[in-house]
């Protein structure tokens, strides 16, 4: 059976899926990324992860993979199939689109930023499915962003798009990991609101999610440290509004899950906010979760085979659906700036076993 492998690498565990061309996942497994052991270790994990879904194919479906799709964090050359640098696993500039399709026996790879690669997911499968333009917006340990244009992601002349995380919203503010004051991840992110809650409440383990409860009990504490971060997230979001003007604004990530506790007040907020010649978005909740990222890179698996091979691909999103034709050979990137999306409504990606958790 046709399939494309996906793989959504995160700083602490892995997310795969092997993806049939009617968007079926018909196998699912995770794995630790094993960061703690080293850059290099991660590598092999990944290298190892990819294999190994490989020979599930062959063993399984009758056939090898056709193409993989891989996500990972920090910043990412998808032109050149290069992870240039991710913080949080410690590596730089690792050629990962080339010693994986090395490793796969030479399948195409398509290698991609994992906010980007989970805003192509939303865009086309999840919560902005149907808007032309939107912003999706994980709020978890940071803040990035990812900009939907009729079922592409744009990437920016350098890769860096949508990096709204580190907007200024509060100049003077607490200092941000990447040289400036009052950014706002520091301020409106999942680990802004857990360490803000933590030293109002005077309780070193509680977290975003221990402030939600307390602000739907009426502690004034939490009311006070929720609000900030709304506010905060209010900002960042009109200037976004301003540039951009999307119909739809995502709000995924562990923040998200306080539902109502959070879209209530935010929304307000934004409206608040909006002046005469602006148009307030839809803000609505992500819909994928964290199979956003796993969901996408199958998604940029499809696209690729179908920019190498116009008609012979018919993934999840539709035939023809690409990120872009930026790369060139067997191993060609598809975060450029390419032929745009069908027209027609995208496959759901549905399960088709239950998934298998391998540690």
């Amino acid at each position: 059976m046709r399939h494309v492998i996906a793989l959504d690498v995160g700083g602490t565990g892995m997310k795969a899926a092997l993806v049939g061309a009617d968007g079926t996942l018909l196998h699912e497994a995770r794995r630790p990324t094993g960061r703690t052991r080293g850059p290099e270790a991660v590598v092999r994990s990944i290298l190892d992860f990819a294999a190994d879904l490989h020979a599930h194919g062959v063993a399984h479906l009758g056939e090898p993979a056709a193409a993989a799709g891989v996500a990972v964090p920090g910043i990412v050359d998808a032109d050149r199939g290069t992870a240039v640098y991710a913080s949080n696993l410690g590596w730089t500039d690792v050629p990962l689109r080339d010693l994986l399709s090395t490793r796969l026996d030479g399948i195409p790879v398509a290698l991609g930023h994992d906010v980007r690669t989970g805003g192509l997911a939303e865009g086309r499968l999840g919560a902005g499915k149907g808007a032309d333009r939107f912003l999706f917006v994980p709020l978890g340990t940071g803040i990035a962003g990812a900009i939907g244009i009729d079922g592409t992601i744009e990437p920016g002349a350098h890769g860096s798009a949508g990096e709204i995380g580190h907007i200024v919203v509060r100049p003077g503010g607490p200092p941000c990991g990447c040289g400036q004051r009052g950014c706002l991840e520091r301020l409106a992110s999942a680990s802004a609101v857990s360490e803000a809650w933590a030293e109002a409440g005077g309780e070193p383990t509680a977290d975003a999610a221990d402030c939600a409860k307390a602000v739907r009990s009426g502690d004034p504490r939490a009311v006070a440290v929720w609000q900030n971060a709304v506010d905060a997230l209010a900002d960042g979001l009109l200037t976004a509004l301003t540039l951009l003007d999307p119909h739809t604004l995502i709000i995924g990530g562990g923040l998200a899950e306080a539902g109502e506790t959070l879209f209530t007040p935010l929304r307000a907020a934004v409206a608040d906010r909006v002046v005469q010649f602006q148009t307030l978005p839809e803000i609505v909740p992500a819909a994928l979760g964290d199979a956003a990222g796993c969901l996408g890179a199958g998604l940029l698996a499809w696209d690729l085979l179908a920019a190498l091979q116009p008609g012979a691909a018919e993934g999840a999103g539709g035939a023809g659906a690409t990120e872009g034709t930026e790369g060139t050979g067997s191993t060609g990137s598809t975060e450029g700036t390419g032929p745009a999306a069908p027209t027609g409504p995208p496959t759901p990606i549905t399960p088709h076993d239950s998934p298998e958790v391998t540690t």
